[in-house]
């Protein structure tokens, strides 16, 4: 199917490689499918667009958490199981939004830590889960140096 996009213009999107998050993300509930793009060649890319195919103008940059030094651990409840189809952990991903930040006249890209993306990758399906607090079981790790 073809697809009219603002980052991309008209491209064509299998309909096996359309995901849908059947709630839609936080603040954008209308838009449902979605197609990932990334860098042309980078056989490992560090972060995706998030292209939104109900809404040609919405698009988000999305990252492996590993990638930022973030390991999530998280349980998810029976309804979020059942939404995602009863996954097989090793078809599970999670993924962080990212946005743009400005303090102080400067600009930065930050990871929104509360509301990472799960999708299963098999089924091509996903959620945004909201945590309302941080837990314990989110770890950092430092990589600008050796551990």
């Amino acid at each position: 199917m073809k697809v009219d996009t603002y980052l991309f213009g008209s491209v064509e999107v299998s309909p096996e490689k359309i995901i849908t998050f059947p709630n839609g993300l936080v603040g954008f509930e209308s838009s449902k499918r979605f197609m990932l793009a990334h860098e042309e060649g980078a056989e490992h890319p560090a972060s995706f667009t998030l292209q939104s195919l109900d809404d040609p103008n919405l698009a988000f940059q999305i990252a492996d958490p590993t990638s930022l030094g973030f390991n999530y651990e998280l349980a998810l409840t029976d309804a979020e199981n059942a939404l995602l189809r009863s996954p097989a952990e090793e078809d599970v991903t999670v993924m962080q939004v990212l946005f743009k930040k400005e303090e102080d006249g400067k600009a930065s890209i930050t990871p929104n830590l509360r509301a990472p993306l799960v999708i299963n990758t098999k089924a091509r399906v996903g959620l945004q889960k909201v945590m309302e607090t941080m837990r314990p079981n989110i770890t950092l790790s430092n990589l600008a140096s050796a551990v």
